[in-house]
């Protein structure tokens, strides 16, 4: 008998790991921190119309979470 699932559900879970790989990767927090900066400039752009501290926030919060991406990969790196 043939163990393996349905080709749909298989399609679509290689679908759905293809998606969370290219997105996320190894570092779960910058795409967090990602999806954190494009929500407060969307907030900031739309309710406010705060466009020129938009446009100084996403480089200080792209560089603030590279930053503590770095540190934690630094951190873990010196562990091993």
């Amino acid at each position: 008998m043939n163990d393996r699932p349905p080709l749909v559900l298989r399609l679509i879970r290689g679908f759905g790991r293809f998606w969370w790989d290219f997105l996320v990767g190894d570092t779960p927090e910058l795409f967090v921190a990602a999806l954190v900066i494009i929500g407060v400039i969307a907030l900031l752009s739309e309710r406010g119309h705060f466009n020129t501290a938009a446009i100084v926030v996403l480089p200080a919060f792209a560089t603030l979470a590279l930053a503590a991406s770095l540190v934690r990969a630094v951190r873990l790196s010196r562990r091993k």
